[in-house]
């Protein structure tokens, strides 16, 4: 399997997350001062309440550019690892292509959604739900990791992105199927999807279950190459 990757994307992101939380404590930490020294003061108060709020919404994005760009192994480490060993005709795109982890092989076209959240993942009455793992968990899910969000309107939104661009460069009838992934990179974590339309796996189970795929011919070789072409890879 072959790899390519958006290295300056990486770095460059990266260093959003570093500052963000790094500007974040300073500006929490002078809200927290102001509303401590200068509590009777109604214009100091306000300062303070809207330093708290732009620090806590620095804090969120940092979080969130640290997961994906900073922290290792990144997401994309980890979709590496967990897919090492596919046969060379696989090739997989990390920020290089018009979503974010895109795999493309003899098994089709696989769009690759990571997720790090530990503890018990629900897909019921059409959503997505994180509970469980005790009071450190729950503390984590609150301060220390970003949300599950909507991983169905994430899925949407990648796979329209990506059949846009295809069909700028292909003709309808040569488009093939768009399948999405959900992938679980944690092992503190316990999926239950049976209901769900797009399949959860924990990461060590991603390999095998591509490798399946591969059974069910869902793209032509002329069809592969063309895609890879258009992601210059011949």
């Amino acid at each position: 399997m072959k790899i390519i990757k958006n290295e300056k994307r990486i770095n460059r992101n990266g260093r959003i997350g570093r500052w963000a939380i790094l500007s974040a404590l300073v500006i929490l930490g002078t809200g927290m001062y102001l509303s401590v020294t200068n509590n009777t003061d109604p214009q100091m108060f306000t300062y303070s309440a809207v330093a708290l709020i732009v620090g806590f919404v620095l804090m969120q994005i940092g979080i969130y550019m640290g997961n994906r760009y900073g922290r290792s192994p990144r997401p994309d480490e980890k979709l590496d690892t967990g897919l090492k060993g596919l046969q060379n005709d696989f090739v997989l795109y990390h920020y290089s292509t018009p979503v974010s982890h895109l795999l493309l092989g003899p098994a089709g076209v696989w769009v690759l959604l990571p997720y790090h959240q530990r503890g018990q993942a629900t897909f019921k009455k059409n959503r997505w739900k994180m509970s469980g793992g005790g009071f450190a968990q729950a503390y984590m899910r609150i301060f220390g990791q970003e949300g599950l969000g909507r991983p169905d309107l994430e899925v949407d939104s990648e796979i329209t992105a990506l059949r846009k661009y295809l069909a700028k460069h292909m003709d309808q009838a040569e488009i093939p199927d768009i399948n999405a992934l959900m992938v679980f990179t944690s092992d503190d974590v316990e999926i239950d999807a049976q209901e769900a339309a797009v399949p959860a796996l924990k990461l060590k189970q991603m390999k095998e279950f591509i490798r399946k795929k591969v059974k069910d011919k869902t793209i032509t070789p002329n069809a592969l190459n063309q895609i890879k072409s258009l992601f210059g890879e011949e």
